[in-house]
């Protein structure tokens, strides 16, 4: 075999190696993007959550109405088109106009033993959990004037001072405080939720009220907090549902699980309220 037939072969193999390598290139380059086309379409596919819209009614203890506005306003701003209509009152209020037949979507309760009424008239979906909770705390005249620095204080002759209704989460708490101090008060008066006992002394027409830290926080100075060692004894749970007779049961999940996230436990925490 002659030197040029041998460098002509040796110059057609590395041709053909060249074309083949080219084309194994090509091939993979095509294969590459083919699947990542169908990586994206399958990607999106598969992430893309339902878009959510309509309003979302939130049946809430009136403890929860500052942290809950904040929450709701959040809501809106990430599913555009969604609004959240609050109802803020006492617990046993809400949960008897619920088991009445109130179409609400979702219910947070001051109280496990009010959500209870709740769950036993069949009106939840699913199991409630408890999702923060809530201590008690004397609320008093800026700058305590009668200088109230215990619940035993709360006796003292010509002393105004209202609690919250006993059929109320509040109210209940309040009870149990006072009788593990042992203490025996006479109310000038008994309210249906923790936030009219508190106006009560914003609107200096009492001179203290046992309510909820949160609510303390929340008059941002109308009123003084006054803190007693029974408070520990009667912490308050609140639990959260989707309830049967709402009409936007995603919508209802996806608020729950905002106030159960850690976005929604700061805001709640800053709020006052414990961790569940």
């Amino acid at each position: 075999m002659t030197r040029s037939v041998r460098r002509t072969r040796r110059m057609l193999r590395l041709a053909g190696a060249g074309a083949a390598a080219a084309l194994a290139l090509s091939a993979c380059s095509s294969s590459s993007d083919s699947s990542d086309s169908s990586g994206e379409s399958g990607s999106t596919g598969a992430s893309a959550s339902p878009k959510l819209s309509g309003t979302v009614t939130v049946f809430a203890a009136a403890s929860l109405k500052e942290g809950f506005t904040t929450l709701g306003e959040e809501f809106e701003h990430r599913h555009p088109g969604t609004k959240v209509s609050f109802s803020f009152g006492g617990s046993d209020t809400l949960a008897a106009s619920i088991t009445g037949g109130a179409p609400a979507d979702v219910f947070a309760a001051a109280s496990a033993k009010t959500m209870k009424t709740v769950t036993d008239a069949g009106a939840a979906s699913g199991t409630p959990v408890t999702f923060v909770r809530n201590q008690l705390e004397i609320a008093t005249r800026p700058g305590n004037p009668a200088k109230v620095s215990s619940l035993k204080d709360l006796t003292k002759s010509g002393l105004k001072v209202v609690l919250c209704d006993k059929t109320v989460p509040c109210g209940s708490a309040a009870r149990k405080a006072l009788d593990a101090a042992k203490v025996k008060l006479t109310p000038v008066s008994y309210e249906q939720d923790v936030k009219s006992a508190l106006n009560k002394v914003e609107l200096d027409e009492a001179d203290a009220a046992v309510v909820y830290k949160t609510d303390v926080k929340a008059a941002k100075g109308k009123v003084q907090g006054v803190e007693f060692p029974e408070s520990a004894g009667a912490v308050n749970d609140y639990p959260i549902t989707v309830l049967k007779n709402g009409r936007n049961a995603e919508a209802a999940q996806a608020f729950i699980a905002l106030v159960r996230s850690a976005d929604g436990q700061k805001v709640l925490g800053e709020a006052g309220f414990l961790k569940p």
